[in-house]
């Protein structure tokens, strides 16, 4: 059981996380969507002597009409998250879509 209390499913975080997926390989097989990945990380700030680098790891990301899409499964928002986010849109300019 994780923290926030989602029962992993298929190798996936949370049953909303596999749910998801699923669509989206329907979505991709029907042309809707291509190049779908799963667990995409971007780095958010290089290692720094000692200290690790910082990381956002991206439940999907895939193309959609031409255009990159990176989005995450949240039932909730934590702080780091939020962090996160506010770092991966300052750094690429990417805006997640959250389901």
């Amino acid at each position: 059981m994780s923290k926030m209390g989602n029962k992993e499913t298929a190798g996936f975080a949370s049953k909303r996380e596999h749910k998801r997926y699923l669509d989206l390989l329907l979505l991709q097989k029907i042309g809707e969507i291509s190049n779908l990945r799963t667990q995409v990380v971007f780095e958010l700030t290089p290692k720094a002597g000692k200290e690790r680098a910082s990381t956002y790891r991206a439940d999907f990301v895939y193309q959609e009409n031409g255009k990159e899409v990176v989005e995450d499964c949240k039932g909730h928002r934590t702080i780091h998250y939020i962090l996160k986010r506010k770092f991966l849109r300052y750094r690429y300019g990417i805006e997640i879509r959250e389901t």
